[in-house]
């Protein structure tokens, strides 16, 4: 009896054990499947979005444990942000070659950037947004591994329909960097946040630069196609690079339902005052900026100069130069000082640069090397410190801030290059860059009429003290990554 009783009180200690096993596996599972929206049990695609939603054991999100944001995570966002962003600049020098090889007119490959572009701003109008509802990692992993699933038809396809078609839904998955902007918004610390986005926003402007100059290098001297190869290549290890080191981070708002979030961002953009005051420079910054680039390759490819097309597109690398000095600028100075200095600063060292440039560039080609130089310091300041002015408005809806800032951006990218065009058609490089002189201009007046402290729309409520105040300065750093309270209502209150 002994025995046996022996046995059985081992029996039943084990399957207590067992089910108190399984009880935490269930609460587990459990927990796993609460902690984020992105499960579904049964088929393909549930598959599927639990494999891109599993992550390692180091990416994921302790509530006691925050990820830290280190240096090299700031790098690496910044690498995904050249080489995704850059999607929209390929075809842009090699358009003739792809009219040549798909037997179209000029004017139909154009559509191939222009659709692109409007890819872009719809999924800049319509999936940003969702940064602020549902998990970043999964999120972006999906948007990039669909992008680059995508583009391997734009590597194959022979049909140019197809190819406009293909052009236009990739622009759409390629949003993943203005998710990337809020998420260090984030994970940086708050003293160091101005430094961090620079960074980011440095890679965001290299995507710009380097794709045009690799494009047209590797169309000269190769096919066509492989400057689109090289793309799918670089998406595919930016998704597993990703995958692997990209932190996780909850959901900010759970409850809110898209709509809702639509109409906040529709709120935001009629209602506060800092946040159309930077919207409102950010897109003459950005008309400024596009019409320089834009109508350069019109000045280079003309006399005195008569560039070809390859030395044109290594005129570029001016840029990439400059943009890469934009991080000490900003830790220098952004991170020290009120953000709207830095903006106004940065837009007054665009002028200085642009004003020599727009009357000896028809003659000397140090005019234009001066107006890039200054134009890439200032715009990559400027639009760095505009940035982090307006992630502190609501630390919630910094996906839907973003999105308001980049929708004028991209308007004045829009309006830049259609109006550099048609003035610099008229009447040359010095009506074309006069336009920026007055862009620029504006700009800064728009920043003098409403001070970093003031409130309402227009004044300098709390004086003209360039620097933090302290109380600034201890609100940043007591509320890291900004989920508690904002400095802006701090400062209303």
């Amino acid at each position: 009896m002994s025995a046996t009783s022996g046995i059985a009180a081992a029996v039943s200690a084990d399957n207590e054990t067992d089910i108190k096993q399984n009880k935490s596996d269930v609460n587990d599972h459990d927990e796993a499947r609460l902690a984020s929206p992105i499960t579904v049990e049964d088929g393909l695609v549930g598959r599927l979005l639990q494999s891109v939603n599993w992550m390692p054991p180091w990416c994921r999100y302790d509530p006691h444990h925050p990820p830290k944001f280190t240096l090299s995570m700031n790098v690496l966002l910044a690498f995904s942000t050249t080489f995704t962003v850059a999607n929209l600049y390929y075809p842009q020098p090699i358009l003739n070659v792809i009219a040549r090889d798909f037997h179209v007119s000029y004017e139909r490959s154009s559509n191939v950037a222009t659709l692109s572009q409007a890819g872009y701003a719809t999924g800049l109008l319509l999936l940003c947004p969702l940064g602020d509802m549902v998990p970043r990692r999964p999120f972006i992993l999906v948007l990039i591994l669909a992008t680059a699933t995508l583009w391997i038809g734009l590597c194959l396809t022979s049909n140019f329909q197809v190819f406009l078609s293909l052009s236009y839904l990739c622009g759409v998955g390629t949003v993943t960097p203005q998710l990337m902007l809020p998420l260090v918004g984030d994970l940086a610390p708050a003293h160091r946040r101005a430094s961090s986005l620079s960074i980011v926003v440095s890679g965001l402007a290299l995507g710009l630069l380097v794709a045009r100059v690799l494009s047209g290098v590797v169309a000269n001297f190769t096919a066509w196609r492989n400057i689109y190869w090289i793309a799918l290549g670089a998406q595919y290890l930016t998704f597993i690079l990703l995958f692997f080191t990209l932190p996780d981070y909850p959901a900010k708002n759970k409850g809110l339902s898209y709509l809702q979030a639509l109409w906040k961002m529709a709120v935001l953009a009629v209602t506060e005052p800092l946040l159309i005051q930077a919207c409102l420079m950010g897109f003459l910054l950005s008309a400024a900026f596009t019409n320089f680039w834009t109508t350069l390759t019109f000045l280079l490819a003309s006399p005195p100069y008569n560039y070809s097309s390859l030395e044109i597109g290594l005129f570029a690398f001016i840029g990439v130069a400059v943009i890469s000095l934009a991080p000490v600028w900003s830790f220098l100075i952004t991170d020290r000082f009120v953000f709207l200095f830095s903006s106004i600063l940065g837009l007054s060292v665009e002028l200085i640069g642009i004003i020599p440039g727009t009357f000896i560039s028809n003659f000397t080609v140090a005019g234009p090397i001066i107006q890039a130089i200054f134009m890439d310091t200032g715009s990559n300041f400027a639009h760095t410190a505009n940035r982090s002015n307006i992630y502190s408005l609501d630390p919630k809806a910094r996906n839907r801030v973003n999105t308001i800032y980049m929708v004028f951006c991209f308007a004045g990218q829009l309006t830049g290059t259609a109006a550099g065009n048609r003035l610099y058609a008229q009447g040359g490089w010095v009506w074309s860059s006069s336009m920026s002189i007055g862009a620029i201009g504006t700009a800064i007046l728009i920043g003098l009429v409403r001070g970093p402290r003031e409130s309402g729309w227009i004044g300098w409520k709390g004086g003209w003290n360039i620097r933090k105040d302290k109380v600034e300065e201890k609100a940043e750093q007591q509320v890291p990554g900004g989920e508690a309270h904002t400095l802006e209502e701090s400062k209303r209150a």
